[in-house]
């Protein structure tokens, strides 16, 4: 092909690239790909013609709008903890604080049947399970469940059943968040009762110091899966102005966030049940400590830190993006 005949037939798309340059990573791989084709030719017929010298400028460019793309990709992935999930979470606070006083009043009222009723714990947590804890208990270890088995097996098995119960906690949102709230009530009255046990059998403060261990991530991830199931019904059922089909697709989006990000709290949490709560005669100081960080964690993180954000100025924009302050 002569040289004139092959700038007129690529010109126009080379000023597209030079003129127009996108963002689609889609595109700029193809994009890249046939300016590689034409420098390829370029160089092999006109290896000293200015046309390859521009076409290999063109490359170039392309290569650098792809690096500085996967740049802006390294950012995204630390961007959606610092920013993106913090100020999710701060758009659905009200929703949040719904979820943790429904679950807290489940766990009050289970509290409350258990003083009322002697069979109601064994009817919550089983016959087998409160015998084996009453047998630990006048063996002086009250706490022996959680010494028992490899720490390894422990760990993976309760890690996979706690994502399995959040999952689930979430998915059954979809019940128009029917099935969400009696997830969590059941887990509420759970908890209720199996608190209250050890308060009355006076091992309440040694309980909170040994089972909260690895119970603040736990219980506090359930609650915040809980409010994740919420928010993916809510664009259903208050649709604003958009039509519901297209709000429940956004606020969907917003819950599997939530959601995911929540698996390494529940591997955290079930590390230190596995690994850390079986040593039931730790020092005060460790155990306290843990319960802090935990706890500090949890509210400093989806609490606090969303609403500092939202008082500096920073906004969530279309799409996911991060609107930032003028300053």
């Amino acid at each position: 092909m002569r040289e004139s005949t092959f700038i007129k037939k690529n010109l126009e798309r080379w000023k597209k690239y030079q003129e127009q340059p996108t963002e689609d990573p889609d595109e700029m791989a193809e994009r890249f790909t046939s300016i590689l084709d034409d420098l390829a030719y370029a160089k092999t017929f006109y290896s000293f013609s200015k046309v390859t010298s521009y076409i290999n400028s063109l490359a170039a460019n392309v290569y650098h709008n792809i690096y500085a793309n996967h740049k802006e990709h390294d950012r995204r992935f630390s961007d959606f903890f610092v920013y993106e999930l913090p100020l999710l979470f701060r758009k659905y606070h009200r929703l949040f604080l719904f979820t943790f006083l429904f679950f807290l009043l489940f766990c009050i009222i289970s509290a409350f049947s258990a003083a009322h009723d002697e069979t109601f714990v064994r009817g919550v947590l089983g016959d087998e399970y409160v015998s084996m804890t009453e047998e630990n208990i006048n063996n002086g270890d009250p706490f022996g469940v959680y010494k028992q088995g490899n720490e390894w097996k422990m760990f993976l098995e309760i890690a996979v059943n706690n994502i399995r119960v959040a999952l689930m906690t979430f998915v059954s949102g979809i019940l128009l968040g029917v099935g969400t709230l009696w997830m969590m009530m059941k887990n509420a009255v759970m908890l209720g009762a199996f608190q209250y046990y050890f308060f009355a059998k006076g091992l309440g403060i040694k309980s909170v110091l040994v089972i909260w261990i690895h119970g603040t991530l736990e219980i506090s991830a359930i609650v915040i899966a809980g409010c994740a199931g919420l928010v993916m019904i809510s664009g259903l059922l208050f649709p604003g102005t958009r039509k519901r089909l297209d709000a429940m697709k956004k606020t969907a989006r917003d819950g599997v966030k939530i959601v995911i990000t929540l698996v390494p709290v529940f591997i955290v949490a079930a590390f230190l049940e596995g690994f850390v709560t079986r040593h039931t005669a730790m020092p005060l100081a460790v155990s306290i400590s843990i319960l802090l960080v935990s706890l500090l964690f949890i509210i400093g993180y989806f609490v606090v830190y969303p609403i500092h954000l939202h008082r500096q100025g920073y906004k969530l924009g279309p799409k996911a993006t991060i609107i930032k302050p003028v300053k």
